[in-house]
Protein backbone atom coordinates (compact mmCIF):
# COMPACT_ATOMS: atom_id res chain seq x y z
CA UNK A 1 0.00 0.00 0.00
CA UNK A 2 1.27 3.46 -0.87
CA UNK A 3 2.03 5.54 2.21
CA UNK A 4 1.01 9.17 2.51
CA UNK A 5 3.55 10.70 4.88
CA UNK A 6 2.34 13.65 6.96
CA UNK A 7 4.95 13.37 9.72
CA UNK A 8 6.26 16.68 11.06
CA UNK A 9 9.90 15.68 11.14
CA UNK A 10 11.79 13.65 10.30
CA UNK A 11 9.47 14.02 7.39
CA UNK A 12 8.85 13.13 3.79
CA UNK A 13 11.65 13.53 1.27
CA UNK A 14 11.32 13.61 -2.50
CA UNK A 15 11.84 10.38 -4.40
CA UNK A 16 14.59 12.24 -6.24
CA UNK A 17 16.49 12.76 -2.97
CA UNK A 18 15.88 9.26 -1.65
CA UNK A 19 16.85 7.49 -4.88
CA UNK A 20 20.00 9.50 -5.50
CA UNK A 21 21.11 9.18 -1.88
CA UNK A 22 20.52 5.41 -1.99
CA UNK A 23 22.67 5.15 -5.11
CA UNK A 24 25.44 7.13 -3.43
CA UNK A 25 25.31 4.89 -0.38
CA UNK A 26 26.23 2.02 -2.71
CA UNK A 27 28.73 3.91 -4.90
CA UNK A 28 29.50 7.57 -4.33
CA UNK A 29 30.46 9.57 -7.43
CA UNK A 30 32.02 6.56 -9.12
CA UNK A 31 34.64 6.19 -6.40
CA UNK A 32 33.77 2.57 -5.67
CA UNK A 33 33.19 3.64 -2.06
CA UNK A 34 29.95 4.13 -0.20
CA UNK A 35 28.91 7.64 0.77
CA UNK A 36 28.90 6.23 4.31
CA UNK A 37 32.65 5.57 4.23
CA UNK A 38 34.07 8.23 1.93
CA UNK A 39 36.53 10.79 3.26
CA UNK A 40 34.97 14.18 3.78
CA UNK A 41 38.28 15.61 2.59
CA UNK A 42 38.03 13.88 -0.78
CA UNK A 43 37.65 16.11 -3.78
CA UNK A 44 34.33 14.41 -4.55
CA UNK A 45 32.76 15.33 -1.22
CA UNK A 46 34.30 18.81 -1.11
CA UNK A 47 32.49 19.36 -4.41
CA UNK A 48 29.22 18.27 -2.74
CA UNK A 49 29.65 20.79 0.06
CA UNK A 50 30.61 23.59 -2.32
CA UNK A 51 27.63 22.96 -4.61
CA UNK A 52 25.18 22.70 -1.71
CA UNK A 53 26.30 26.05 -0.33
CA UNK A 54 26.13 27.64 -3.78
CA UNK A 55 22.60 26.32 -4.40
CA UNK A 56 21.33 27.69 -1.08
CA UNK A 57 22.68 31.08 -2.11
CA UNK A 58 21.06 30.78 -5.54
CA UNK A 59 17.65 29.53 -4.40
CA UNK A 60 17.31 32.05 -1.57
CA UNK A 61 19.09 34.87 -3.41
CA UNK A 62 21.57 35.29 -0.56
CA UNK A 63 23.40 38.63 -0.94
CA UNK A 64 27.12 39.22 -0.67
CA UNK A 65 28.49 39.38 2.85
CA UNK A 66 26.71 36.25 4.09
CA UNK A 67 28.07 32.76 4.69
CA UNK A 68 26.17 29.50 4.28
CA UNK A 69 27.09 26.74 6.71
CA UNK A 70 26.09 23.12 7.25
CA UNK A 71 26.53 22.29 10.94
CA UNK A 72 25.61 19.58 13.42
CA UNK A 73 23.51 19.80 16.56
CA UNK A 74 20.14 20.66 15.09
CA UNK A 75 18.23 23.89 15.59
CA UNK A 76 18.34 23.21 19.33
CA UNK A 77 22.08 23.91 19.35
CA UNK A 78 21.43 27.14 17.45
CA UNK A 79 19.21 28.30 20.34
CA UNK A 80 22.48 28.68 22.28
CA UNK A 81 25.02 29.18 19.50
CA UNK A 82 23.19 32.22 18.11
CA UNK A 83 23.17 34.25 21.33
CA UNK A 84 26.66 33.02 22.24
CA UNK A 85 27.94 34.71 19.07
CA UNK A 86 25.58 37.69 18.82
CA UNK A 87 24.13 38.61 22.23
CA UNK A 88 26.14 41.29 24.00
CA UNK A 89 23.64 42.68 26.50
CA UNK A 90 19.95 42.26 25.72
CA UNK A 91 17.83 40.54 23.07
CA UNK A 92 14.15 40.52 22.23
CA UNK A 93 12.19 37.34 21.52
CA UNK A 94 8.70 36.55 20.31
CA UNK A 95 7.20 33.63 22.26
CA UNK A 96 5.19 31.80 19.63
CA UNK A 97 5.39 28.18 20.72
CA UNK A 98 7.43 25.40 22.27
CA UNK A 99 10.56 25.89 20.21
CA UNK A 100 10.51 29.66 20.63
CA UNK A 101 10.23 29.12 24.40
CA UNK A 102 13.22 26.78 24.29
CA UNK A 103 15.21 29.41 22.39
CA UNK A 104 14.33 32.00 25.04
CA UNK A 105 15.53 29.69 27.80
CA UNK A 106 18.91 29.18 26.14
CA UNK A 107 19.43 32.86 25.31
CA UNK A 108 19.02 33.79 28.97
CA UNK A 109 22.31 32.00 29.67
CA UNK A 110 24.13 34.74 27.75
CA UNK A 111 22.31 37.99 28.52
CA UNK A 112 19.03 39.67 29.30
CA UNK A 113 16.00 38.61 27.28
CA UNK A 114 12.82 40.62 26.81
CA UNK A 115 9.81 38.62 25.65
CA UNK A 116 8.26 41.34 23.53
CA UNK A 117 5.07 39.50 22.58
CA UNK A 118 3.54 36.12 23.30
CA UNK A 119 0.50 34.04 22.43
CA UNK A 120 1.06 31.56 25.25
CA UNK A 121 -2.08 32.60 27.13
CA UNK A 122 -4.09 31.69 24.02
CA UNK A 123 -2.36 28.30 23.73
CA UNK A 124 -0.25 29.70 20.89
CA UNK A 125 -3.20 29.75 18.50
CA UNK A 126 -2.02 32.93 16.76
CA UNK A 127 1.22 34.61 15.75
CA UNK A 128 1.73 37.70 17.93
CA UNK A 129 2.96 40.93 16.38
CA UNK A 130 4.75 43.71 18.19
CA UNK A 131 2.76 46.22 16.18
CA UNK A 132 2.63 47.31 12.57
CA UNK A 133 6.28 48.26 12.08
CA UNK A 134 8.01 45.91 14.54
CA UNK A 135 9.85 48.78 16.21
CA UNK A 136 12.38 47.30 18.62
CA UNK A 137 12.90 48.78 22.09
CA UNK A 138 16.16 50.68 22.48
CA UNK A 139 19.23 48.68 23.36
CA UNK A 140 18.36 45.34 21.79
CA UNK A 141 21.17 43.44 20.13
CA UNK A 142 18.64 41.55 18.01
CA UNK A 143 15.07 40.34 17.72
CA UNK A 144 14.54 36.58 17.45
CA UNK A 145 11.51 35.07 15.71
CA UNK A 146 10.41 31.51 14.96
CA UNK A 147 8.73 31.83 11.60
CA UNK A 148 6.73 28.59 11.72
CA UNK A 149 5.48 26.88 14.86
CA UNK A 150 5.28 23.21 13.99
CA UNK A 151 3.32 22.04 17.01
CA UNK A 152 0.65 24.74 16.96
CA UNK A 153 0.30 25.31 13.23
CA UNK A 154 1.00 29.05 13.11
CA UNK A 155 3.32 30.89 10.75
CA UNK A 156 4.67 34.32 9.91
CA UNK A 157 4.81 34.41 6.12
CA UNK A 158 6.65 37.70 5.78
CA UNK A 159 10.06 39.19 6.47
CA UNK A 160 9.38 41.89 9.04
CA UNK A 161 11.14 45.21 8.74
CA UNK A 162 12.56 45.88 12.19
CA UNK A 163 14.70 48.55 13.79
CA UNK A 164 17.30 46.11 15.15
CA UNK A 165 19.14 43.05 13.81
CA UNK A 166 16.87 40.10 13.12
CA UNK A 167 17.38 36.37 13.76
CA UNK A 168 15.00 33.65 12.59
CA UNK A 169 14.51 29.98 13.24
CA UNK A 170 13.09 28.79 9.89
CA UNK A 171 13.39 25.08 10.58
CA UNK A 172 9.98 24.06 9.31
CA UNK A 173 9.26 26.55 6.53
CA UNK A 174 12.62 27.21 4.89
CA UNK A 175 12.34 26.97 1.07
CA UNK A 176 8.55 27.34 1.20
CA UNK A 177 8.65 31.03 0.23
CA UNK A 178 11.13 33.61 -1.02
CA UNK A 179 13.08 35.20 1.84
CA UNK A 180 14.66 38.65 1.94
CA UNK A 181 17.86 37.40 3.51
CA UNK A 182 19.28 40.93 3.72
CA UNK A 183 16.82 41.66 6.55
CA UNK A 184 18.45 39.04 8.78
CA UNK A 185 21.73 38.72 10.62
CA UNK A 186 21.16 35.00 11.17
CA UNK A 187 18.81 32.36 9.75
CA UNK A 188 18.98 28.76 10.90
CA UNK A 189 16.99 25.65 10.08
CA UNK A 190 17.11 22.03 11.12
CA UNK A 191 17.15 20.03 7.89
CA UNK A 192 14.65 17.31 8.79
CA UNK A 193 11.57 19.21 7.62
CA UNK A 194 12.17 20.56 4.13
CA UNK A 195 15.74 19.68 3.23
CA UNK A 196 17.36 16.43 4.38
CA UNK A 197 17.41 13.68 6.99
CA UNK A 198 18.08 14.75 10.56
CA UNK A 199 21.72 15.36 11.37
CA UNK A 200 22.57 18.63 9.66
CA UNK A 201 21.51 22.23 10.24
CA UNK A 202 21.50 24.99 7.66
CA UNK A 203 22.89 28.33 8.87
CA UNK A 204 22.99 31.60 6.94
CA UNK A 205 24.89 34.27 8.84
CA UNK A 206 25.90 37.86 8.11
CA UNK A 207 29.66 38.00 8.33
CA UNK A 208 29.84 41.54 9.71
CA UNK A 209 27.59 40.61 12.66
CA UNK A 210 30.28 38.32 14.07
CA UNK A 211 33.16 39.14 16.38
CA UNK A 212 31.25 41.76 18.35
CA UNK A 213 30.88 39.95 21.68
CA UNK A 214 33.49 40.08 24.41
CA UNK A 215 32.97 36.57 25.79
CA UNK A 216 35.26 33.73 24.84
CA UNK A 217 33.51 31.38 22.44
CA UNK A 218 34.48 27.69 22.27
CA UNK A 219 36.08 26.92 18.94
CA UNK A 220 33.34 24.57 17.76
CA UNK A 221 30.61 27.07 18.69
CA UNK A 222 32.14 30.06 16.90
CA UNK A 223 30.56 30.66 13.49
CA UNK A 224 33.84 32.13 12.28
CA UNK A 225 35.53 28.76 12.77
CA UNK A 226 33.14 27.11 10.33
CA UNK A 227 33.18 29.98 7.86
CA UNK A 228 36.97 29.83 7.70
CA UNK A 229 36.93 26.07 7.10
CA UNK A 230 33.94 25.95 4.73
CA UNK A 231 31.83 23.86 7.14
CA UNK A 232 34.67 21.32 7.23
CA UNK A 233 36.42 22.23 10.50
CA UNK A 234 35.43 18.83 11.83
CA UNK A 235 33.91 15.83 10.05
CA UNK A 236 30.54 17.03 8.75
CA UNK A 237 27.41 14.82 8.64
CA UNK A 238 28.24 13.53 5.18
CA UNK A 239 25.04 11.68 4.30
CA UNK A 240 22.60 14.45 5.34
CA UNK A 241 24.68 17.05 3.50
CA UNK A 242 24.60 14.93 0.35
CA UNK A 243 20.84 14.46 0.71
CA UNK A 244 20.48 18.21 1.17
CA UNK A 245 22.33 18.74 -2.11
CA UNK A 246 19.96 16.35 -3.86
CA UNK A 247 16.95 18.23 -2.45
CA UNK A 248 18.42 21.56 -3.53
CA UNK A 249 18.97 20.24 -7.05
CA UNK A 250 15.39 18.97 -7.06
CA UNK A 251 14.08 22.36 -5.92
CA UNK A 252 15.96 24.06 -8.74
CA UNK A 253 14.50 21.60 -11.25
CA UNK A 254 11.00 22.34 -9.93
CA UNK A 255 11.41 26.02 -10.74
CA UNK A 256 12.84 27.36 -7.49
CA UNK A 257 11.28 28.69 -4.33
CA UNK A 258 8.49 30.69 -5.98
CA UNK A 259 7.22 27.57 -7.75
CA UNK A 260 7.41 25.60 -4.51
CA UNK A 261 5.49 28.30 -2.69
CA UNK A 262 2.63 28.16 -5.19
CA UNK A 263 2.32 24.40 -4.75
CA UNK A 264 2.46 24.73 -0.96
CA UNK A 265 -0.22 27.42 -0.93
CA UNK A 266 -2.47 25.29 -3.14
CA UNK A 267 -2.08 22.21 -0.93
CA UNK A 268 -2.78 24.16 2.25
CA UNK A 269 -5.83 25.90 0.74
CA UNK A 270 -7.32 22.54 -0.23
CA UNK A 271 -6.96 21.11 3.26
CA UNK A 272 -8.09 24.23 5.12
CA UNK A 273 -11.17 24.42 2.89
CA UNK A 274 -11.99 20.82 3.79
CA UNK A 275 -11.58 21.53 7.50
CA UNK A 276 -13.63 24.74 7.41
CA UNK A 277 -16.49 23.07 5.56
CA UNK A 278 -16.51 19.97 7.75
CA UNK A 279 -19.14 19.09 10.32
CA UNK A 280 -16.64 16.98 12.27
CA UNK A 281 -13.36 18.90 12.22
CA UNK A 282 -12.26 22.36 13.26
CA UNK A 283 -8.92 24.15 12.83
CA UNK A 284 -6.97 25.21 15.91
CA UNK A 285 -4.88 28.11 14.55
CA UNK A 286 -6.44 31.52 14.07
CA UNK A 287 -7.21 32.12 10.40
CA UNK A 288 -4.78 35.04 10.07
CA UNK A 289 -1.89 32.96 11.44
CA UNK A 290 -2.38 29.60 9.76
CA UNK A 291 0.70 27.72 8.67
CA UNK A 292 0.90 26.27 5.18
CA UNK A 293 3.46 23.74 6.39
CA UNK A 294 1.72 22.29 9.46
CA UNK A 295 -2.09 22.19 9.44
CA UNK A 296 -3.46 21.55 12.93
CA UNK A 297 -7.06 20.56 13.61
CA UNK A 298 -9.23 18.65 16.08
CA UNK A 299 -12.61 17.02 16.25
CA UNK A 300 -15.41 19.34 17.27
CA UNK A 301 -16.08 18.92 21.01
CA UNK A 302 -19.19 16.80 20.54
CA UNK A 303 -17.17 14.28 18.49
CA UNK A 304 -13.91 14.33 20.48
CA UNK A 305 -14.20 10.67 21.40
CA UNK A 306 -13.76 9.78 17.70
CA UNK A 307 -10.18 11.08 17.41
CA UNK A 308 -8.42 7.75 17.89
CA UNK A 309 -10.87 6.06 15.56
CA UNK A 310 -10.08 8.61 12.85
CA UNK A 311 -6.32 8.03 13.22
CA UNK A 312 -6.92 4.29 12.79
CA UNK A 313 -9.23 4.97 9.83
CA UNK A 314 -6.49 6.98 8.14
CA UNK A 315 -3.84 4.39 8.89
CA UNK A 316 -5.91 1.78 7.08
CA UNK A 317 -5.69 3.98 3.98
CA UNK A 318 -1.93 4.41 4.19
CA UNK A 319 -2.11 7.86 5.80
CA UNK A 320 0.59 8.18 8.47
CA UNK A 321 1.84 10.92 10.76
CA UNK A 322 -1.37 12.90 11.27
CA UNK A 323 -1.64 12.45 15.03
CA UNK A 324 -1.09 15.79 16.73
CA UNK A 325 1.90 16.49 18.94
CA UNK A 326 1.57 14.83 22.34
CA UNK A 327 1.42 18.23 24.06
CA UNK A 328 -1.68 19.39 22.15
CA UNK A 329 -3.43 16.31 20.79
CA UNK A 330 -5.80 16.34 17.83
CA UNK A 331 -4.32 16.12 14.34
CA UNK A 332 -1.46 17.66 12.41
CA UNK A 333 -0.91 17.28 8.69
CA UNK A 334 2.52 18.49 7.61
CA UNK A 335 2.51 19.62 3.99
CA UNK A 336 6.21 19.98 3.28
CA UNK A 337 7.55 20.56 -0.22
CA UNK A 338 8.04 16.87 -0.98
CA UNK A 339 4.44 15.95 -0.16
CA UNK A 340 2.48 15.42 -3.40
CA UNK A 341 -0.95 16.94 -3.96
CA UNK A 342 -2.25 13.39 -4.31
CA UNK A 343 -1.59 12.76 -0.61
CA UNK A 344 -3.60 15.83 0.40
CA UNK A 345 -6.49 14.62 -1.73
CA UNK A 346 -6.33 11.18 -0.10
CA UNK A 347 -6.49 12.78 3.35
CA UNK A 348 -9.43 14.98 2.38
CA UNK A 349 -11.24 11.94 0.97
CA UNK A 350 -10.65 10.09 4.25
CA UNK A 351 -12.05 13.04 6.21
CA UNK A 352 -15.12 13.15 3.98
CA UNK A 353 -15.75 9.41 4.18
CA UNK A 354 -15.27 9.35 7.95
CA UNK A 355 -17.77 12.19 8.31
CA UNK A 356 -20.30 10.32 6.20
CA UNK A 357 -19.89 7.26 8.40
CA UNK A 358 -20.65 9.25 11.53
Amino acid sequence: MKKHNFYAGPSILSEYTINHTAEAVKDFAGTGLSLLEVSHRSKEFVAVMDEAQALVKELLDVPEGYSVLFLGGGASLQFAMGPMNLLRNKAGYLDTGTWAANAIKEARLFGDVDVLASSKDANYTFYPRLHADYECPDGLDYLHITTNNTIYGTELREDPTVTCPLIADMSSDIFSRPVDVAKYDLIYAGAQKNLAPAGVTLVIVKDSALGQVERAIPTMLDYRTHIKKGSMFNTPPVLPVYSALMTLRYYKEQGGVKALEKLDLDKAAMLYDAIDSSRLFIGTARSDSRSIMNVTFVMKPEYAELEKEFVDFCSARGIVGIKGHRSVGGFRASLYNALPVESVKVLIEAMTDFQKAH
